[in-house]
Formats: C-alpha cells, structure tokens, sequence
C-alpha cells in the first residue's frame, strides 16, 4: 500500500516564508519571530539573574549603577523586548478570536461569488495591532523618560 509522503524540502524558509502575502502572512511571521526573540530573552534573563548565586560583586558587575547591563544599547534592547511582548501578546488575541470563530462569521454555502469573513477580520486586526502600538509608544516613553 502507498501511503501519501510529502517531504518538506523548504525547511526553514517554508516556515518562516510559505504561502501567500498578505497582512495576516506578515503578522503570522512576525508573531513567530517575536516569540522566538521573547524566548531568547528569557534564556538570557536566566542567565544574567543566576549572577546573583556569585555573590553581590558579580551582581553590581552586571546591574549596578555603572554595570555591563545600563549601557544604551541594552536599554533600546529592552524596548525591543517590551515592543515585542506588546505586538505578540495583541496578536496572541487576535489568534484566540480567530481560533474561537469570533471573527470568521457564520458558516455559508460555497457558492460563487464566495463571500468572506475579511471585513470582519481585518477590522479586528487593525484596532488590536492600533491597541498594540499605543501600548508600546506608552512603554517607549517611559523607557527613555528615566
């Protein structure tokens, strides 16, 4: 018996770039990229509060006044961190309305013309990624107004 087998000869690239682009392909891709650079803090952020089992010396190293950590490029990168919890968390929602048929619209017959559920969607996306960009322009602000 044959069994149906189809190889992903994309990789990396399928999963990052497949299918069509449109708005929702961008965000569906930045979604997954955010995810992995919030990951990656969290391995990080692991690692620099672990400084504190060495002792208060290791600590102020890295956190004091003066530590490795205050220089401005790590203060713009916990803006970026802040900037993509905010878009991946907004566009977590937006998933969750998706997944749970809140911004499908009701099931129709298929018969052509096809109508969809895009006016209902796409409102939706542009008041929740507004939503997220006010949140980070607010958490922006407070970044540098220290």
């Amino acid at each position: 018996m044959a069994q149906n087998v189809h190889d992903n000869h994309l990789g990396i690239k399928g999963w990052a770039f497949g299918g069509s682009w449109s708005f929702e392909r961008y965000l569906y891709t930045l979604h997954r990229l955010t995810g992995l650079g919030i990951l990656a803090y969290f391995l990080m952020h692991i690692f620099v509060t672990t400084a504190r089992v060495f002792g208060p010396d290791s600590w102020n190293t890295l956190l004091g006044e003066h530590g490795f950590l205050k220089m401005t490029v790590f203060k713009i990168g916990e803006l970026m961190v802040f900037a993509a919890f905010g878009f991946h968390a907004f566009n977590g929602i937006r998933l969750a309305l998706v997944e749970l048929g809140f911004l499908v619209g009701k099931p129709i017959e298929p018969v052509y013309p096809y109508k969809t559920c895009l006016n209902t969607s796409r409102a939706a996306t542009a008041v929740l990624m507004l939503l997220a960009a006010v949140v980070i322009v607010m958490g922006g602000w407070d970044f540098f107004m220290d």
